[in-house]
């Protein structure tokens, strides 16, 4: 139980006060103002006591649920159109995972091999329908990023309740699509990762691999741990728990690994860097066209593949620079794995064939994790990503008809959006290269 301090008062006490002249009179009661203890940094908190819950988490808390009851609204005004995915993809595949079979040829299973666990989860939720389960799924991660934020900025001295305030306030962005894809599970494992990191690096290194096998970019959340010890627990802790999930889900389904084949097969979807250039080349007369296939809408015609080996290059590019920036690196703060990981995963998007909407789910995470410390690098990022989170929803679903057909309005939507998302991803490598690598001297 918390309990305020007692407040000392009377003449007896006025010469143990520093500043008190002995004989002078006592400050009064009213001129003395007690912090109460909830919302001291890191006093305790008891769930079921409302009055030790710190004030600004009630607003949170009030703010976050009307926000997600509209997102639920807008869900099941929605239709089948902004959840497709999961009632026919993911339901289907749900059916066949629990014949014992991955999706064998299947060129829409973009997934590894973790993505199994996400679409049976939400089959077992009693008394509910498959999509129902699969939304109190994701509706239960959002609730779960929001209280870790808000937990590390209330337990961890210097810390800022920005982030959770970031996650709040930047996912209703992005209207109910959080809700209809499953990347919003995948980021709050991240985000645990991630928090849990500086503390127990072996935690967060195994909430790291569970991550990493379900869809991949998580494992660029330990590329920034602390050399020494705590960059070899949590590498290690990450290839462990990745290495067993895959051995466990390798054994008990048949085609684990067969979306490499569908992987090696991509082309340019036409919201990437590379298809905004295609973009602009067809308002001015290129001939190529869009078709569905592997999953989502891509460009076709010449110099699409050109267009493709492009974007590939320029991620091992990305990746490049990420290994250079480890090797210079020499100051580390509490903030350089968070702010490292949000770079990471900012130029694995700009540079990948395929930007897809929910990707922006990931980078609201990242941003939110990098806010609760004092010492990010990271807040102009955090801010672009909020207009180019809304700039996203009106890529899709809002205008994508035009985007499809080509239009200079749906044109224009695509290169701003990827604008902004380049424009991050710049800031933020800028500006932690700034802060973690010395500059060199000029030599005498």
């Amino acid at each position: 139980m918390v309990t305020d301090a007692p407040t000392v008062t009377g003449p007896e006490k006025a010469a143990e006060r520093p500043g008190t002249a002995r004989g002078a009179a006592p400050p009064t009661a009213r001129t003395e103002s007690v912090v109460p203890a909830s919302d001291q940094p890191g006093s305790r908190l008891a769930w079921f006591r409302p009055h030790t819950w710190p004030r600004d988490w009630l607003l949170l808390g009030a703010y976050w649920a009307a926000s997600r009851l509209l997102m639920l609204a807008l869900l099941r005004q929605g239709g089948l159109d902004i959840a497709r995915e999961v009632h026919v993809l993911y339901t289907r595949w749900e059916g066949e995972l629990r014949g014992g079979s991955y999706p064998v040829g299947d060129v829409s299973w973009q997934y590894p091999p973790g993505a199994a666990l996400v679409m049976l989860v939400p089959g077992l939720v009693p008394a509910a329908s498959y999509f129902q389960g699969f939304v109190l799924l994701m509706l239960a991660a959002d609730a779960a990023v929001l209280l870790a934020l808000a937990w590390a900025a209330h337990r961890r001295r210097g810390h800022s309740l920005a982030g959770a305030w970031l996650w709040a306030l930047g996912l209703p962005l992005l209207l109910s699509l959080p809700y209809a894809r499953y990347d919003l599970l995948v980021t709050a494992v991240a985000v645990l990762a991630l928090l849990a990191l500086p503390a127990r690096p072996r935690l967060g290194g195994a909430l790291a691999g569970l991550a990493t096998v379900i869809k991949v970019w998580p494992v660029l959340t330990v590329l920034g741990t602390p050399r020494g010890r705590t960059t070899r627990d949590a590498w290690l802790a990450l290839a462990a728990s990745a290495g067993a999930l895959l051995l466990l889900l390798g054994t008990a389904f048949r085609g684990a690994f067969d979306f490499f084949l569908a992987q090696q097969e991509r082309g340019v979807e036409i919201e990437s860097m590379g298809g905004a250039v295609l973009h602009t080349a067809r308002l001015l007369g290129w001939p190529g066209g869009v078709r569905h296939q592997y999953g989502s809408f891509e460009f076709i015609g010449p110099y699409v593949p050109e267009v493709a080996l492009a974007s590939l290059l320029l991620t091992a590019a990305a990746f490049g620079w990420l290994l250079l920036w480890r090797m210079r690196a020499r100051r580390w703060t509490e903030a350089t794995p968070y702010d490292a990981a949000l770079a990471a995963v900012l130029l694995f998007t700009v540079t990948s064939r395929v930007i897809s909407p929910q990707y922006l789910i990931w980078l609201i995470g990242l941003a939110a994790v990098c806010l609760t410390v004092g010492q990010t690098t990271q807040r102009p990022t955090a801010v672009l990503l909020l207009p180019a989170a809304a700039t996203t929803t009106v890529d899709y679903p809002l205008f994508f008809g035009a985007v499809l057909g080509g239009s200079w309005q749906g044109v224009t939507v695509v290169l701003l959006r990827n604008g902004l998302l380049l424009a991050a991803a710049l800031l933020s490598c800028v500006r932690l290269w700034r802060a973690t690598v010395p500059r060199r001297r000029p030599s005498p």
